[in-house]
């Protein structure tokens, strides 16, 4: 999968842009706040029709504009595909093929796009809502299907949470409605877990191979997750769907009490082992580190795998921060292999070697210009 053209319209700082790129390395060099990001930004957009940056649509329009367009066209094996978003205080449009689309869900998925910045290496370490993120988000691309699931779980978690704080004031307790909210979102709920549990077992294959290197064959990393469900080997929805809804049914004066839904793939984590020890609690930073590159490298592998095509990979200013060993096995791993966008401040301190005839491109104060090949 290759991103050859973007065009932007009033996106952040950018008025009107054109650019090819390459399918190789793509260098976006610049001073902080000339718009290297921002153009990354754009990317990932494009292929989620949200930013990784703000959840306000509002602030990815340029100051005192209307509206921002977004047009890419994207290379697959099939063929050629445009693909075009505008933003606007109605919302947003997206379209395909110069059709537009009903629904977001139907869209998301002409363009993967992996990102990895310097506040995924808190991936492992950091609260249990980053890692939930990073499940809904990457499986989201890989699967129309879960993508559907886990926004009709989050209306419907949306509703019940109003509606159990509600009954909190009521003396009588009218639970009928409150019944079949539980139904609903133990129905979708149970999608997403087994889910979920499908796709961690494959991911964690390929980030065990990864890892595995990395570490120099001392160390094998394992994947939980933390659930609070049993989950079999198959799972089947049937029975997570089961299990949920008698833990809503069995719990409702508890969460009546509380205000909120306290059961539900909301409640999830993943824990990463080393050597079967809990790398967020006993890891050291490098172990914390490699565990977060192999499981983004990993990503890379399995979106091949689900989706028949390598997507394409983000790098926000993340070299800057691995060592020389972890920049080493990261360039390595996607050479000649996926289109990747590298921002950065300067080339110095970069395994340039490692990087076979890169597209450099200069930023400053949102205009672009490409280096000719020397």
């Amino acid at each position: 999968m290759i991103l050859s053209e973007l065009k932007l319209h009033n996106f952040r700082n950018y008025e009107d842009l054109s650019v090819d790129f390459s399918p190789g390395v793509n260098v976006l060099i610049g001073e902080n706040a000339q718009g290297k990001t921002n153009l990354l930004e754009a990317v990932y957009v494009l292929a989620l029709t949200r930013s990784h940056r703000t959840a306000n649509d509002r602030e990815l329009i340029k100051w005192q504009a209307h509206e921002a367009a977004l047009t890419g066209r994207v290379e697959k094996q099939g063929g050629s595909v445009p693909l075009e978003l505008i933003f606007s205080s109605k919302g947003k449009k997206a379209k395909v093929n110069h059709l537009e689309q009903a629904r977001l869900s139907q869209y998301v998925g002409q363009l993967n796009v992996i990102l990895f910045a310097p506040e995924d290496l808190y991936l492992v370490k950091g609260a249990p809502a980053l890692r939930r993120h990073f499940m809904d988000q990457e499986f989201g691309q890989m699967s129309n299907k879960y993508l559907y699931n886990s926004g009709q779980f989050r209306t419907i978690l949306k509703q019940r949470n109003q509606y159990l704080k509600q009954l909190q004031f009521k003396q009588q307790h009218d639970r009928v409605l409150l019944q079949v909210l539980s139904d609903q979102l133990a129905a979708y709920g149970a999608e997403i877990i087994v889910a979920r549990a499908a796709f961690l077992k494959k991911l964690e294959k390929w980030a065990q191979t990864i890892h595995e290197t990395v570490a120099q064959h001392k160390e094998e990393l394992t994947f939980h997750y933390v659930t609070q469900v049993k989950l079999d080997e198959p799972s089947s929805v049937e029975a997570v769907y089961q299990q949920l809804l008698d833990l809503y049914l069995n719990n409702e004066t508890k969460e009546i009490e509380q205000g909120s839904t306290q059961y539900g793939p909301q409640r999830d984590d993943l824990r990463f082992l080393i050597n079967q020890k809990n790398v967020q609690t006993y890891g050291s930073q490098g172990q914390q580190r490699t565990t977060a590159l192999s499981v983004k490298l990993a990503e890379i592998d399995l979106m091949r795998e689900q989706t028949g095509e390598y997507p394409i990979l983000l790098l926000d200013d993340v070299l800057s921060e691995l060592d020389d060993a972890r920049q080493t096995h990261l360039l390595t791993a996607i050479q000649n292999k996926v289109q990747t966008f590298l921002t950065t401040t300067s080339l110095s301190g970069i395994a340039q070697q490692l990087i076979q005839t890169p597209t450099i491109f200069n930023i400053s104060h949102g205009t672009l210009t490409k280096e000719e090949p020397q």
